[in-house]
């Protein structure tokens, strides 16, 4: 399969931060290192068969806890053949494919289609039973263990093609959870909707914002959240200008959204002159009548929904204003599925200089609130959750009103005189 056509199935997007790296890993597991032409297939023999993983049923993936460390699952006899793909930097940038045998029984894994290092020699026995494509390696993988090679980004590096030692993929995922979560910390009930959050950072990262000139609104907040991320916000600050000129007479509700996290990045990068400048059109705004509160639009509700090229930073302002928009904690209430279950957040924006975290913990059927303020002190509600709180505290805990009960539908069946 060629680039553009691993391009057409939608793959997953991984790298390193710092290095220009890049790779793409297909639905089944395969994998193209970025401006190559070649694809690294995977095949499994088995007791049973060779296994494809392309062209197998018994496939799943997901990215583990949303970062850009990918796990394929492929179904062999008492078990599964798991491959884990992910870039770490060393040596100019390695993409690592690691393949588990996590059944009771040996197999052997086959790669095929590029030259990867390799953590042992191939084996010098040809296996039956598939025509394998010239060049590929064999290697086995006794029961419960696990082999490894991988991709180097400048092969020119390598003299010889011995693996070096490398971080686990563990270890590989929490680093990209610090990373993400320099902007902000969702422990949802919704797992799914963090592990959704992390990656898109993670992706906006990777493959970075979207055109200015094609979406004006999605590129500042692109580039906004990278500040936030720790990407450097003194080098973003000339790119937003022409895009806040484009959108400053706009009646579009995300206009707000955007002034407000350009804000917060030029206050990351110490420019006072530009954030004056961007204070000063959000308060022209709301004198013409064009600021619109952010929590009445319309938002994307998973990353699922989230098209290759659309902004992230946009899907992640949405999430976070369901959660804090300013000073209006969770603005649309809770969510019916959260009833009864505890979560936190930490770092979420309430203004320009000030963020919040707090916790949510239950007391029978009302909702008691931990919170603690960052920054600038702002004066917090919950209009949809219990009106009549309000709190100035930095810091403090409070229970609020129970929320209405979903209603139980009860059917009611006349049985005559049966």
């Amino acid at each position: 399969m060629s680039a553009a056509e691993l391009q057409a199935v939608e793959p997953t997007l991984i790298g390193s931060v710092g290095t220009p790296g890049r790779a793409w890993v297909s639905p089944w597991g395969d994998v193209v290192r970025s401006g190559d032409s070649a694809t690294l297939r995977w095949f499994v023999a088995a007791e049973d068969r060779w296994h494809v993983p392309a062209s197998e049923a018994a496939v799943r993936q997901r990215r583990i806890d949303g970062t850009p460390v990918v796990e394929t699952r492929v179904r062999v006899p008492e078990g599964d053949a798991i491959e884990r793909v992910w870039s770490v930097p060393d040596a100019g940038g390695l993409t690592v494919i690691e393949v588990e045998n996590a059944s009771a029984l040996p197999f052997a894994v086959a790669f095929a289609g590029t030259r990867v290092l390799t953590d042992r020699p191939p084996a010098d026995v040809p296996i039956r039973g598939i025509d394998l494509p010239e060049g590929a390696i064999v290697l086995p993988v006794a029961h419960r263990a696990s082999v490894r090679v991988a991709i180097p980004h400048d092969p020119d590096r390598f003299s010889t093609w011995a693996l070096p030692t490398l971080v686990p993929a563990m270890a590989v995922v929490r680093g990209w959870e610090t990373v993400v979560h320099r902007a902000s910390r969702l422990v949802l009930p919704d797992a799914g909707l963090g592990d959704a959050v992390t990656a898109a950072r993670s992706d906006l990262l990777l493959a970075g914002p979207v055109e200015a000139g094609d979406d004006p609104v999605g590129f500042l907040l692109d580039v906004a959240e990278l500040g936030r991320l720790g990407d450097d916000a003194d080098a973003w600050m000339p790119e937003i200008v022409e895009p806040i000129a484009s959108i400053a007479r706009s009646d579009d509700a995300e206009v707000d959204l955007a002034l407000r996290a350009c804000e917060r990045l030029a206050i990351t990068a110490g420019d006072n002159r530009a954030q004056a400048d961007i204070g000063a059109i959000r308060r022209r705004r709301d004198r013409d009548g064009r600021s619109v509160p952010a929590s009445g639009t319309a938002t994307t509700s998973s990353f699922s929904d989230l098209q290759r090229g659309e902004s992230v930073g946009r899907f992640v302002a949405e999430v976070e204003r369901r959660i804090a928009d300013e000073g209006r904690l969770l603005p649309l209430g809770i969510p019916r599925r959260w009833l009864g279950s505890n979560f936190e957040v930490h770092g979420v924006p309430t203004g320009p200089r000030s963020t919040i975290g707090f916790a949510v913990r239950w007391h029978g059927e009302r909702p008691a609130v931990l919170w603690e303020q960052h920054g600038d002190t702002q004066r917090l509600t919950a209009p949809a959750v219990d009106p009549d709180w309000s709190s100035d505290a930095t810091s403090g805990e409070a229970l609020w009103a129970a929320p209405p009960q979903p209603k139980r539908i009860g059917v009611s069946i006349d049985l005559g005189d049966r």
